[in-house]
């Protein structure tokens, strides 16, 4: 499993929630994008999708860090 969970998800598909697995911590879309920029999700990171800052999990040959 993944250090990150998606949590819920607009009608559109888009990410809006996230929790860390390893420390309970519910964030939304933009308190995970704030922790990223700030080196807290090393194994994250953001692009801007439609104008939007988005969190995604590096490309790596794992799928067990992936955003699900």
């Amino acid at each position: 499993m993944g250090r990150i969970k998606v949590t819920r998800e607009s009608k559109t598909g888009r990410n809006t929630h996230f929790k860390d697995t390893t420390t309970g911590r519910y964030m939304t879309r933009k308190q995970f994008v704030t922790s990223i920029n700030a080196g807290n999700y090393p194994g994250y990171h953001v692009r801007t999708i439609n104008g939007i800052k988005t969190p995604v999990s590096n490309p790596d040959k794992s799928s067990k860090n992936n955003l699900d």
